[in-house]
């Protein structure tokens, strides 16, 4: 018989989180202690499925073939202390300026007022990297020195090669970013990249993850 699978230590942990809130504004988020990281992106840059993907679960975050189908601050507990974070997806086509504005205004503060944020994670299409949106938040990340991990997600849809030059080159335009900032490819469909992704997660969340 083969062997078995051996499971990443941090994807064991995130296999038990679990849905704690939806906030609409700030004064909703649960309270500002222990850890948590976001995951950011512009609508339809996979973000959902890849949340879903790292914590092995199917219908975790909800995914829509609807752009921006996102429009809450969602809060998943890893446990007491530690959670992960869904924000809006930016780039909606079917909602009004004003309400998009007011959603903005809504994460500009979590970004730049939360104390327990410990890294942002941020999607990019492979296709489509360093968008508007993208460069606001990798502008906010250099200003407040908050670590930053980008996932040039949808690999799959790209050669390894065409995949591979997409990261070499985007990680050349970053170079000079002056916070901690670190890159990858990811694939939620093929897996590509999720031990790197684990990795990050359990640093920033500092996760008792066993070194057997």
């Amino acid at each position: 018989m083969p062997a078995p699978v051996k499971m990443h230590p941090v994807e064991q942990i995130l296999r038990q989180i679990r849905f704690d809130k939806s906030a609409q504004n700030l004064s909703q988020c649960p309270p500002d202690d222990g850890s948590e990281i976001a995951f950011a992106g512009r609508s339809n840059a996979g973000k959902s499925s890849a949340i879903n993907r790292l914590c092995s679960q199917k219908t975790l975050a909800r995914t829509s073939k609807t752009p921006g189908r996102t429009q809450l601050l969602n809060f998943f507990a890893v446990d007491e202390s530690r959670r992960i974070v869904d924000l809006p997806g930016y780039g909606y086509a079917k909602v009004d300026r004003s309400t998009r504005d007011a959603w903005q205004k809504e994460i500009d503060g979590y970004l730049s007022g939360r104390e327990c944020l410990k890294g942002l994670v941020l999607l990019m299409d492979v296709r489509h990297p360093l968008k508007d949106f993208d460069q606001m938040i990798i502008q906010w990340a250099a200003q407040a020195n908050m670590p930053l991990h980008v996932l040039l997600t949808k690999a799959d849809k790209l050669s390894y090669s065409a995949a591979k030059n997409t990261l070499l080159k985007t990680s050349k335009q970053l170079a000079n970013h002056p916070a901690p900032l670190s890159m990858q490819l990811f694939s939620s469909t093929a897996s590509t990249g999720c031990d790197e992704a684990w990795d990050k997660i359990g640093e920033w969340l500092d996760l008792p993850v066993a070194t057997a």
